[in-house]
């Protein structure tokens, strides 16, 4: 824990906050908001996660340190139980609120809240690479190992346990319909070169088991 607050304290600072007390009780907020016991998948881990690939791609960004701080914003609201696009729009609204709060400047702000939005839809223009390397760090999962997906994908189930089967699968369809009629998953040359392939099959064969298809469906 104590290296993730370091990694939120450099980020913040990177971008322009102040004091390193606010600066620290802010950090403890966020990450006590993405330890909520509701959250299954979206959890400390998956935020490491989008870190992890934000900085081992820093160089495809324009301005890393507003990428990074839109990663630790991007999913601090989350409720099941809300509808669209309500938890990026809330997330938003905090990360607003708390860099504004640092110190950190307008102008950043504004950024680091247009780009935890873009993570509602996934839909990046292609001049936006630090719109890009956010949505493809956090879609990251999608192209994992097929173990690691199905746990992933068993993980959201259990933050949807209050839907019925049927209203599940026929919302999670929705969603997973919604990724694959994207014109690419992932938009930066080297990810997509790696993780376009795999991450269409793994939605392909879990909208197969949605529907209750052969899992060698498609």
């Amino acid at each position: 824990m104590a290296d993730l607050l370091d990694r939120w304290r450099a980020a913040a600072r990177d971008a322009g906050a102040g004091p390193d007390p606010d600066t620290t009780r802010a950090g403890e907020m966020v990450i006590a908001r993405w330890r909520e016991p509701h959250r299954h998948y979206h959890t400390l881990a998956h935020l490491t996660a989008a870190l992890d690939v934000v900085d081992q791609h820093a160089d495809l960004a324009e301005r890393v340190d507003v990428v990074r701080l839109a990663a630790w914003f991007h999913d601090v609201v989350y409720d099941p139980r809300a509808a669209g696009d309500a938890n990026e729009r809330d997330s938003a609204t905090l990360a607003g609120n708390v860099l504004a709060g640092l110190g950190v400047p307008m102008s950043t702000v504004a950024e680091v809240r247009r780009l935890v939005l873009l993570t509602a839809g996934h839909s990046v223009t292609p001049d936006d690479r630090d719109g890009a390397l956010l949505c493809d760090a956090d879609l990251a999962v999608l192209a994992a190992p097929p173990a690691r997906y199905e746990r992933y994908a068993a993980a959201i189930r259990r933050e949807y346990a209050h839907v019925p089967e049927p209203a599940f699968r026929a919302g999670r369809a929705a969603v997973l319909t919604g990724l694959l009629a994207l014109p690419a998953l992932f938009r930066l040359p080297p990810l997509a070169s790696r993780w376009e392939e795999p991450a269409r099959a793994n939605v392909r064969r879990e909208l197969a088991t949605l529907s209750g298809e052969p899992q060698n469906a498609g």
